[in-house]
């Protein structure tokens, strides 16, 4: 039996003053366990409450209703030393070093200056940003920052990392690459990754499983194992094997994402009258 290191119970969620134009419910009775040492993949029309049930496990978002769980203990606030978060935006500081972004963090986390440096370098190391430890992040590409953002992750040596669309803004190239490294540092770290994402193959390439959302208000529809050993080159995905998968997340997302499109025009309409 996997052991569970997160898990949200009964989670429902809304936005906006009940019984207002502006009130929109994301989440309805969700419930969904992460196990240790995976990578599960949350993916869903745009609106389903998947970045609301991460920013849950991260204690940035607290529930209407329902119970969030981390290591088997309620979340009451943050958890810094045992949660990190990687964002849709690098979110690095531009007259900081590389360095010295992920330096901050860990000072925010308490550790001690020589603690800190160590584990930048091997953090840096670990995402093939070692020669590039003191540029700032106007010199770099879009890719390196978001290696360095994961950099600052892996830094805060938390045992559970939360990805919203980091690569989301990058080309399907670079994020191939990006996602064969995440692939490899999982093998190496048995990191536990709950990673938000829009993009099929995104999710096939990188998971151990996929949990898939209905339209808004978002429920959980199924989760499908991907049965793949890490780490993950690029050929499996071109591979029968990729492309069923894919096909099995699509046969599953097709109708939400109508219904999502059809209660979009439909809430527009609604606001224009």
């Amino acid at each position: 039996m996997p052991e569970i290191a997160m898990s949200a119970r009964g989670v429902s969620h809304a936005y906006g003053v009940p019984g207002s134009a502006s009130h929109v419910a994301t989440l309805d009775d969700v419930s969904l366990d992460v196990r240790r040492g995976e990578l599960l993949a949350l993916i869903g029309p745009s609106g389903c409450g998947k970045t609301t049930l991460l920013n849950m496990f991260a204690s940035l978002v607290r529930p209407l209703r329902g119970t969030i769980e981390v290591d088997g203990q309620p979340v009451t606030g943050p958890m810094p030393r045992k949660v990190a978060f990687v964002f849709q935006e690098h979110a690095l500081f531009p007259w900081n070093t590389i360095r010295d972004n992920i330096g901050l963090a860990l000072k925010f986390q308490g550790v001690a200056k020589p603690e800190a440096a160590e584990r930048a370098a091997h953090a840096l190391e670990a995402v093939g940003l070692a020669d590039f430890a003191d540029h700032f992040p106007g010199q770099l590409s879009g890719g390196m920052k978001q290696r360095a953002s994961l950099a600052r992750a892996l830094s805060l040596d938390t045992e559970f990392i939360l990805m919203d669309e980091p690569f989301a803004a990058l080309d399907e190239q670079t994020r191939i690459v990006l996602g064969e490294d995440l692939s490899a540092l999982l093998s190496r770290t048995r990191k536990t990754i709950v990673f938000v994402t829009h993009s099929l193959g995104e999710a096939v390439l990188l998971a151990d499983r996929v949990a898939i959302f209905s339209a808004r208000p978002g429920r959980i529809t199924g989760i499908i194992d991907i049965d793949e050993p890490h780490p993950r080159r690029s050929q499996f995905a071109t591979s029968e094997k990729f492309n069923r998968l894919r096909g099995d997340i699509f046969g599953l997302l097709h109708d939400e994402i109508r219904k999502s499109i059809d209660d979009s025009v439909h809430r527009r309409s609604g606001a224009a009258a």
